[in-house]
This record gives C-alpha cells, structure tokens and sequence, in this order.
C-alpha cells in the first residue's frame, strides 16, 4: 500500500545516469520507481519498484505511473531519463529509414509527452509541500546540430520546447520542469556524460522550493552554468 515516504519515478533507469539518480534519492528516504526494458520486476523490494518497459511504446509509460501509484503512491519527482538514435552517414542524414525515426521519435518525443502529462496529472493531487519536479534528460542537441545525430536532435529539440512550454504554464502552480544537460566546462558538449554529476544536479533541483532555469546546462563539480551563448557550433 502506499506510504508517506516520498516517491521518484525514474523513465529509463540505464546504469550511468539511472541508477546513479536512483541511489542519490534512495539514500535520502525516497521510494524508487524504475521503468526500463532490462528490469525484471520480481527483483523488486520494499523500497524500490522494478517495472518493464518499452518506451518506444507510449502505453508502457502510463502503465509505469497506474503501478507507482498503485504500490507507492503518486511521485512526486518524475525523471524521463530516455533517449534513442538511429545513426546516419554525416553527409547523408536522409539515409535514416523512416521505421527507424518514427520508432525513435515516439521513444524521445511522444513518451516523454505522455510522461510529462502523467506527472502533471499525479502533481496536481500532491499538496505544496511535495517536490513536484519532472526532469528531462537531454544533451546539446536542442542547440546545436551532428547530421548523424538527426533523429535524437529532433527529439531533443522538441522535448526542449516542451519543457520551456511547461516550465511557464505550470510555474503558478509551483510545479518545476527541467532539461538537464551536462556540457564541460567551456560550454561545448559533453558526450561521455556524468551519472553522479545528474544526480547530484537533480537532487537540488528537486529540493528547491522556486522555479531555476528551464534549461540546466550545468558542469561537474560546479552545478549550474550559464553560458554566454547557449547556442554551440557541431565543430
């Protein structure tokens, strides 16, 4: 049944950035939800929830909130921690087949609408006083662009927007949104990304009472940074 501990769903609990968030918010008294492919749920315990998904089916996603909130409640930090990419010739990215984009764009942009919308609709139950923070996982793409890369940079890029759109209609309501990416220090992209620097990031995220930024480009060991141009060359 549920309880009174607080709850995270993470969407895509990979073994960098999914279970490195999972530990942080486990080690301060938070219930954990995981969705991912490779779970086997019965590896399921008092405090964390494994459930199977597969985002590149958007059902899975509303099948992953109608199971946390059954068995611990409504959560009140949503990570969408998701990303898909079908690679092209750099000088050929209209080589992708459109199977491969369509797959990838329900799992980038279509589930992390529906989980989005999901945990708009469980914030709205939980009092004030909870976190009511969903993040979601992105990288430099929304700004700058790798032709092989196309298919993820039209998600990501929508999956800005759609974070910025819901950052500002929901701010009134003191509901937080959130688009990670980590950069080095200089503000080009990192690609060999930091689990522990996301979590440590969203943890704060999480436990501030007011909006920040929409987009949380931020550096290892430094948190958020803002760069003087947030737009970079593919250079």
């Amino acid at each position: 049944m549920p309880g009174t501990s607080p709850v995270i769903l993470i969407l895509g609990a990979g073994p960098n950035i999914g279970q490195a968030v999972a530990r942080t918010f486990a080690s301060r008294g938070y219930k954990v939800a995981l969705a991912a492919r490779s779970l086997d749920e019965a590896d399921s315990t008092d405090n964390q929830l494994n459930i199977t998904s597969d985002f590149a089916n958007s059902d899975d996603v509303v099948n992953a909130f109608k199971r946390v909130n059954k068995v611990f409640g409504i959560p009140s930090v949503v990570v969408y921690n998701v990303s898909a990419s079908t690679l092209t010739p750099p000088q050929d990215p209209f080589a992708l087949p459109l199977a491969a984009f369509n797959r990838d764009v329900t799992i980038n942009i279509t589930s992390a609408f529906v989980a989005a919308q999901q945990a708009a609709f469980g914030f709205a139950q939980l009092p004030a006083s909870a976190s009511r923070t969903f993040i979601y996982t992105g990288n430099i793409l929304n700004v700058a662009i790798l032709p092989s890369f196309l298919d993820q940079g039209v998600g990501k890029s929508a999956g800005a927007h759609m974070i910025w759109a819901a950052s500002a209609a929901y701010k009134d309501r003191g509901f937080k949104f959130y688009y990670g990416d980590e950069r080095r220090a200089d503000g080009t992209a990192k690609y060999r990304v930091d689990g522990e620097a996301h979590a440590e990031l969203y943890w704060k995220l999480a436990e501030e009472k007011t909006h920040g930024p929409w987009m949380q480009t931020f550096v290892k060991g430094v948190g958020y940074t803002k760069f003087d141009s947030q737009y970079a060359s593919s250079s």
